[in-house]
């Protein structure tokens, strides 16, 4: 990707270095391990169950807030900052320009880089869980050693790959900002059953991004949509379920498959029209 003389954007709140502060702050490391093994036996969202165990320390005593955590572009030097948040200003620059040609009016995001755990409005956000948005404080939350894991443990490799997650977290503000995410909770189907078509569509919608990055943009190089595919086929649900157990268990599946998650990807990045991505309805080609 040619993302170094990129704008950055206004809308990183950076918390790295910033200690986590109030109820529920004490769950260590062991405690987060013990809470993904019951989430994947369960298939219940591993921040719902954060939000439980919260809940049930809510007597504690609060401790006092930190400083606030600064937001703006990278200080200088700091190199997975800068990309972050050159990708992220990609994301507002495209998301506006499509939802303007509707008549609507795109509302950005903020992207928090944290070290190892931070505050959300949902709840406590935790490296281990991973990248995630939280369509109650309208934040996405990033530990950026995540880009490391994708790379050495699942061996998607690339600047495009790390921004694939960046857009695919950013879709999923950009189902919120359409109303998608509360007409999917009215369904009364499942939790899988509205999960993976949600992650799904949220794929589709970083597609749309890199297309019209490319495009309009020229953000993207030679072989970097090849990168964005892989990272989403290493990041399926059967996959890492036969990673880290030896079998797959399509009940609990969250995301989608690894064919489904490059199947979705595709189409964004080919046709760049967010009307190809109605994963409730429709295969993709």
């Amino acid at each position: 990707m040619r993302w170094e003389d990129g704008r950055e954007s206004d809308n990183v709140e950076d918390r790295r270095g910033f200690p986590i502060s109030g109820r529920g702050a004490s769950l260590g490391c062991g405690g987060i391990i013990v809470l993904l093994l019951v989430s994947w036996l369960t298939g219940i969202n591993p921040m719902r169950l954060l939000d439980m165990v919260q809940g049930s320390s809510s007597q504690a005593p609060a401790a006092p807030s930190a400083a606030p955590a600064p937001s703006g572009p990278a200080p200088a030097g700091d190199k997975l900052g800068k990309f972050a948040s050159v990708v992220l200003a990609s994301t507002e620059d495209v998301w506006k320009d499509i939802f303007a040609k509707t008549g609507r009016s795109y509302q950005q995001p903020k992207l928090v880089l944290f070290t190892g755990a931070a505050r959300s409005g949902c709840g406590l956000a935790s490296a281990a869980v991973g990248p995630f948005y939280c369509q109650l404080d309208r934040k996405v939350y990033l530990d950026l050693s995540f880009f490391r894991e994708l790379s050495e443990r699942f061996g998607a490799r690339g600047d495009f790959a790390d921004a694939y997650v960046i857009a695919h977290e950013i879709g999923h503000h950009v189902q919120n900002e359409l109303g998608i995410f509360e007409k999917a909770g009215r369904s009364g189907t499942s939790e899988q059953a509205v999960s993976v078509p949600l992650e799904l569509q949220a794929d589709c919608f970083a597609g749309v991004w890199g297309h019209h990055a490319n495009r309009e943009r020229q953000l993207i190089e030679p072989g970097d949509f090849e990168q964005g595919l892989r990272a989403a086929a290493a990041i399926g649900d059967d996959r890492l379920q036969r990673m880290t157990t030896g079998h797959v268990a399509p009940e609990s599946f969250t995301h989608g498959t690894s064919a489904q998650r490059s199947g979705w990807l595709r189409p964004g990045l080919e046709t760049g029209d967010p009307g190809r991505c109605d994963t409730f309805r429709e295969q993709p080609n």
